[in-house]
């Protein structure tokens, strides 16, 4: 990612982010139409507890976005999800992904975040939610009741 920023996304980048987004879910076989994913990323960029992340060049060429978002829970407390990543596919393998996932696992530290998940949904099929703590003590535990 040499010579490439990680930053929030701007209220302007709404359009190609939104190709992004489309590209993402034809690519994983998602049916959401366009205009909720433009009605929503609307909300995201506008959102205190949601952050959209951009991978750009330095001429300001979009090549990936992320999207995390906060809640809480019993478990962890105040926690990030980490629910959309993707990378234009000329440009995986380059350390991209990498930047974006750990862009997330910092806004979330900087919001007093225990945990981050990650959503991982192959293909649009058989949603998985894998938790990335802080801490890898509750990771060993799921896997041991496997």
């Amino acid at each position: 990612m040499i010579g490439d920023e990680v930053r929030r996304a701007r209220p302007g980048e709404l359009p190609v982010v939104l190709d992004l987004a489309t590209a993402f879910y034809a690519e994983d076989g998602f049916t959401t139409p366009v205009w909720q994913l433009r009605e929503n990323l609307l909300v995201l960029l506008d959102s205190d507890s949601a952050r959209v992340t951009v991978a750009c060049r330095q001429n300001d060429e979009v090549l990936g976005f992320a999207i995390t978002t906060l809640s809480f829970g019993l478990e962890y407390g105040r926690l990030a999800e980490l629910e959309d990543l993707f990378v234009l596919p000329a440009h995986r393998r380059s350390g991209i992904g990498s930047a974006l996932i750990n862009d997330s696992a910092d806004w979330a530290r900087s919001r007093g975040c225990r945990a981050l998940e990650l959503v991982v949904a192959p293909n649009g099929a058989n949603v998985d939610i894998c938790s990335t703590t802080m801490h890898t003590k509750a990771s060993q535990a799921r896997a041991d009741k496997s």
